[in-house]
């Protein structure tokens, strides 16, 4: 038999031989091989113990508490036993009270510096520094009719916020007595519950001549912690030996 003597080859020989062509691998260039399924596992169970680590120790994630554009560090204060460290009450006061201030702070403006004849100040006011119980009748039933702070005269409304609970209201006293240059004691949810049941009758906005006996009048009670605080801070533990 001729061995170089044309070969004849049918249908079925061709399939055959496509199905040959086709079980043959492809050449792979060096650096392009399939990553091994075991790495898959490998990093997947990695990132299950990452994750569970995280949220075991880390302590969670608050915007509060990890914002970038708050600058001011907490006050924090140790105590004793097993409760661990817990936040200044002035410094709580004074954070929750910045955002009860968004409240006023379109009409008194960021800085407190209020707007000339119409809106008074808040920064360096005899109004703000003086009693806390003229301005808390404030903030609980408005005032109208012209004022003199610092010398000028204004002349304008301010709504009664009295919607507010006894926290936000103290706090945002709190805050504006103490932001701005301002120093003043911190103003309680307590001492403002008072004020709010001994004027529950009063319907309508006060007047500068009606706050007049209350400019100096501080609301009894006692006072935590920041300026004038009646009550010692916690001592610091002792070193472990």
């Amino acid at each position: 038999m001729n061995e170089n003597a044309p070969q004849n080859f049918d249908a079925t020989d061709l399939d055959r031989l496509h199905a040959a062509v086709k079980r043959e691998k492809p050449d792979v260039r060096p650096g392009a091989e399939p990553t091994p399924l075991w790495v898959f596992i490998a990093t997947m169970a990695a990132m299950v113990i990452a994750g569970g680590y995280l949220g075991a120790y880390v302590g969670g994630f608050s915007f509060e508490r990890n914002s970038p554009f708050d600058g001011t560090p907490e006050d924090v204060r140790p105590i004793d036993g097993d409760k661990g460290p817990e936040l200044d009450p002035f410094q709580l006061a004074m954070k929750k009270g910045a955002d009860v201030y968004a409240i006023c702070g379109g009409c008194h403006g960021v800085a407190g510096g209020g707007q000339p004849g119409a809106i008074p100040p808040l920064a360096g006011s005899e109004w703000v520094l003086g009693g806390t119980e003229r301005t808390a009748r404030i903030v609980l039933h408005g005032l109208s009719g012209a004022v003199q702070v610092k010398g000028a005269t204004y002349v304008s409304a301010m709504p009664p916020q009295g919607a507010l609970n006894d926290k936000e209201i103290a706090n945002v006293l709190t805050y504006i007595r103490n932001s701005w240059g301002n120093s003043g004691s911190m103003v309680t949810p307590e001492m403002v519950k008072k004020i709010r049941e001994a004027t529950a009758s009063h319907a309508a906005p006060f007047t500068q001549e009606e706050l007049e006996p209350f400019k100096d009048k501080n609301i009894e009670g006692p006072i935590p912690a920041g300026p004038g605080a009646t009550a010692a801070p916690a001592a610091a533990p002792a070193p472990a030996k």
